[in-house]
């Protein structure tokens, strides 16, 4: 059951900020003006903050008390955020309501919304209920497994390369549950959800990036071993923390875990000699002891990163020296590979053409961002393009095109293109 706690504006100084990004559910398109009431858990009817969606259907972020600091970065007793309800409702579209959007302090939450046409005939998934997080509820621990999984009776290698999924289906509830439903959820999505369902966005970033590797692994680990389909089942993971990770339909996501998953999203852990990514479990070492040594306890990670150690001297404090982080060889559901070099001003050739093309069909739909002409020259109309385009979707506003920007247009372009199957 889900505890009732708030904050108000007079017990408590400290504060995080929510940010809500409001999308139509059919084709991805940003919902201009519409309205996001926010009220305490405590008191649904009482609102504190109304909001409206800009032209990329993103309000402004706004800053909400929560509790203090500390209570996020060592463990005990009191709940380290705060709990708020948010009604969005917009003209065409059927009103949505989420319960327990957690705001952490000095923290940016970022909240997705999918809203339905209100011709669409499917049943609505309302009001949406964020349960405890995973640090501070009481959920299951995890059944231990081998950290190297068999891949078949055959002896074959499932797949013959590590690859990272377009999509991930997430069965929400244990994998015998058959009434339990399936989700279609793009995998860097995935592992945001899971990230900001199981540790906490206040955390030192290395910690915060060994954790992620951490989740990342084990993701890839199921992916490749086709670990629950070689079972009979017909999904990729479960939302169980006694099977897999916390997966939470709807939950409200973090700009630094987001962040991390952005530059990082092809990387695994791996051993000498061992061509499937590990399955690196771990605990959080404070309401649930791990039951074997060379997990990770999750608070131990948060110590170790305060202490200035590096994710891979986390990761290897944890599971070994021998533990290293690897590459992805192949990453799914991309129109073109990211050259190896950043794109900016004075690049030239196919790769620019490719990024520009794509860009000016976003800007079709996010209008805030400058139409360009794609003509393989990356002049300052591109680089305008592209700050602009880092400043909608959370990216440091360099106006160079890294790693992270070029898989981000990538991401947002099959998203609002209709090429690929992207569902939340």
């Amino acid at each position: 059951m889900k505890k009732d706690f708030s904050v108000t504006a007079t017990d408590s100084s400290s504060r995080g900020f929510l940010q809500v990004n409001v999308v139509n559910i059919e084709n991805n398109f940003p919902i201009q003006n519409a309205t996001v009431s926010i009220s305490y858990t405590g008191e649904p009817d009482s609102t504190i903050e109304k909001v409206v969606t800009n032209n990329s259907g993103q309000t402004e972020q706004v800053s909400l008390p929560a509790p203090p600091l500390d209570y996020s970065l060592q463990p005990g007793d009191q709940q380290p955020y705060s709990e708020y309800n948010l009604q969005i409702s917009a003209p065409g579209f059927k009103t949505t309501w989420i319960s327990g959007t957690e705001i952490l302090p000095t923290a940016t939450a970022i909240q997705p919304v999918r809203l339905e046409p209100e011709s669409d005939p499917a049943p609505e998934e309302n009001p949406i209920v964020i349960p405890e997080h995973t640090l501070y509820g009481n959920y299951p621990p995890k059944i231990a497994e081998p950290e190297i999984q068999p891949v078949g009776e055959s002896g074959e290698i499932v797949l013959s390369r590590v690859v990272v999924p377009q999509t991930i289906v997430v069965h929400d509830g244990v994998p015998t549950d058959s009434t339990a439903k399936n989700y279609y959820v793009p995998y860097r999505d995935y592992i945001k959800n899971v990230a900001s369902s199981e540790i906490y966005a206040t955390w030192p970033q290395s910690t915060i990036t060994a954790n992620v590797l951490a989740i990342m692994s084990f993701t890839l680990n199921r992916v490749y071993t086709e670990h629950y389909r070689n079972r009979g089942y017909d999904f990729t993971i479960t939302s169980s923390t006694a099977f897999d990770h916390k997966w939470i339909y709807g939950r409200n996501i973090y700009e630094s875990i987001s962040l991390v998953v952005d530059e990082i999203f092809d990387n695994y852990l791996s051993r000498p000699e061992v061509r499937q990514p590990i399955l690196t479990q771990y605990c959080d070492g404070r309401q649930v002891q791990c039951l074997h040594r060379g997990w990770m306890t999750q608070w131990g990670s948060c110590d170790l990163g305060e202490q200035g150690y590096s994710p891979i001297e986390i990761i290897r404090n944890f599971y070994g020296d021998n533990m290293y982080i690897n590459t992805a060889e192949e990453i799914s559901g991309i129109p073109a590979s990211w050259p190896g070099y950043n794109l900016n001003l004075g690049s030239s050739g196919q790769k620019v053409r490719q990024v520009q093309e794509q860009l000016d069909a976003i800007a079709t739909v996010y209008s805030a961002i400058p139409r360009i002409t794609p003509d393989g020259i990356y002049g300052p109309a591109t680089a305008r393009s592209v700050k602009t385009f880092q400043s909608v979707f959370g990216l440091p506003q360099t106006g160079v095109i890294d790693f992270a920007t070029w898989y981000k247009i990538s991401h947002i372009y099959v998203a609002v293109s209709g090429i690929g199957e992207l569902y939340g």
